[in-house]
């Protein structure tokens, strides 16, 4: 299936990746679940909100307040019980949150460097997640964004 090409170059709201900060980019809110949330409603939560993360509040353990769950972490839960298994128990990715004020090729490069596709946006003065940073977020500045 082929889809008609947008003409749409750019917003007058929205940067280029070279002058963007992460809150330009990110999606302003977070979709969380509790460690003992089962497998089988945090995959329903994805589906139905259209996202591809959930951040599992509260799990404890190495002094982490957060971990995540992503599509790929419930594709390699796939095989199991999915209404035995928890958040806390697939939240396998690697956690890692940058600031909404840190530059957004900054955000790129870590995500390319540990080779996630999502980041959790932490406010330094609050430490509270605001947001979540996805390469489809990048993607909307590359192909909207201007100078």
């Amino acid at each position: 299936m082929r889809r008609a090409e947008s003409r749409v170059e750019g917003s007058y709201v929205t940067p280029s990746i070279e002058h963007a900060a992460v809150r330009d980019a990110m999606r302003p809110e977070v979709l969380t679940c509790p460690p003992d949330a089962v497998l089988r409603d945090v995959a329903r939560t994805m589906a139905s909100e259209h996202v591809h993360s959930v951040v599992v509040s509260g799990v404890g353990g190495e002094g982490r307040k957060w971990g995540i769950v992503t599509d790929m972490d419930l594709m390699r839960a796939a095989r199991e019980d999915v209404d035995e298994r928890t958040a806390a128990w697939a939240a396998g990715s690697e956690f890692l949150s940058v600031s909404p004020d840190e530059r957004l090729e900054r955000a790129v490069q870590t995500m390319i460097e540990h080779g996630v596709t999502h980041l959790v946006v932490v406010d330094p003065q609050s430490d509270k997640a605001v947001g979540v940073l996805s390469t489809l977020d990048v993607a909307g500045l590359l192909a909207w964004g201007r100078a």
